[in-house]
């Protein structure tokens, strides 16, 4: 196995979706602590186009100055186990699995490609029975991220007022689902097109961003699940209750170190209107991933898919991504 070669996505140099290529590549190693996957499915994330162009540029005193380090793409998967090193004992070949890389993952394949190696203590679970392949690789790295970012720096309880800002997105999606299997009152704002969709998976109230001001409806919040960074700290802050809690998911705009001088604002502006507003950076976790796997198999979360590209359209895939609308997430069929 270790001459054979698989199709694989790569991208040698920033850019626009033209830089994604479908390649011939060597099959990936398996260590003694790793099993391969054979994918079946994966999906996109804001992420990996954000990889794709090296943005924010600050983001490539990491990630490679004038081109990539890395040159694999794809965070979420869901597949078959294939092989197995010596030393795994949490799977077996033939188990269905999903899984994911998240922002400081040390894994050294991804998910736009036939095959992929994960170490058996990474973001990795048996999928759940009730989903599909599809279903099941639109789930690690939003739902995860979601599910850390309400329990983890929300600390959402039962009866908190809750408003996400991006209802409809990847995160969204999941984020309302979750708000509600922990007994919150769910506010989701969305544009026009989405506000049944919404509905359908559990909010409470939508708010249709374009006919209405979110922050001048008179409503408080305990908290806010920015998922969008279109609004001002002082019109988020204007809407919380006093002890009330800002997560923000969403980088702030700007090509060069606009995240950092965002990050920066937030801490200061906590500090002199005491709101909580704690800084949060997603982490791939597998007992976290096992938490969402038995919220699945018991119902209380259904992902939701806008649209499925092969893994020869992985550039539109990206693309619509990117642009921003897409409604729950976009899926790579393998």
């Amino acid at each position: 196995m270790a001459d054979a070669t698989m199709k694989a996505i790569r991208f040698r140099a920033y850019g626009p979706p033209d830089v994604l290529q479908l390649e011939d590549v060597a099959m990936p190693a398996v260590g003694d602590d790793e099993i391969l996957i054979r994918v079946r499915a994966a999906s996109v994330n804001p992420l990996d186009w954000h990889g794709m162009r090296g943005t924010p540029y600050v983001a490539r005193l990491q990630s490679g100055l004038s081109r990539p380090k890395d040159h694999t793409m794809g965070g979420d998967l869901a597949g078959h186990v294939e092989a197995v090193g010596r030393n795994v004992t949490k799977f077996k070949p033939g188990d269905d699995v999903f899984g994911g890389r998240g922002i400081a993952s040390i894994e050294r394949s991804a998910g736009f490609a036939e095959y992929a190696s994960m170490h058996q203590d990474s973001m990795v679970a048996r999928k759940p029975g009730r989903l599909t392949f599809e279903e099941a690789a639109s789930v690690p790295v939003a739902a995860v991220s979601s599910l850390q970012a309400l329990r983890d720096k929300g600390r959402i309880t039962t009866g908190h007022r809750l408003l996400i800002n991006g209802a409809a997105g990847g995160m969204g999606t999941f984020a309302v689902q979750l708000a509600k299997a922990y007994g919150a009152e769910v506010t989701g704002v969305c544009s026009t097109p989405n506000l049944e969709m919404v509905r359908s998976i559990g909010a409470d109230h939508v708010i249709d961003y374009t006919k209405e001001d979110f922050t001048r409806t008179g409503r408080r919040y305990d908290l806010i699940l920015d998922l969008v960074a279109n609004r001002s700290l002082t019109d988020l802050r204007r809407i919380l209750t006093r002890t009330g809690a800002l997560v923000n998911c969403a980088p702030a705009p700007g090509l060069w170190a606009g995240p950092l001088i965002g990050v920066a604002k937030q801490v200061v502006y906590s500090r002199v209107v005491r709101k909580r507003m704690p800084f949060f950076l997603s982490t791939g976790s597998q007992d976290d991933l096992l938490v969402l796997h038995g919220l699945i198999e018991d119902g209380k979360i259904t992902p939701v898919i806008d649209r499925t590209y092969a893994l020869g359209e992985v550039r539109e895939a990206v693309g619509y991504l990117e642009r921003g609308h897409a409604k729950g997430k976009v899926v790579i069929s393998v």
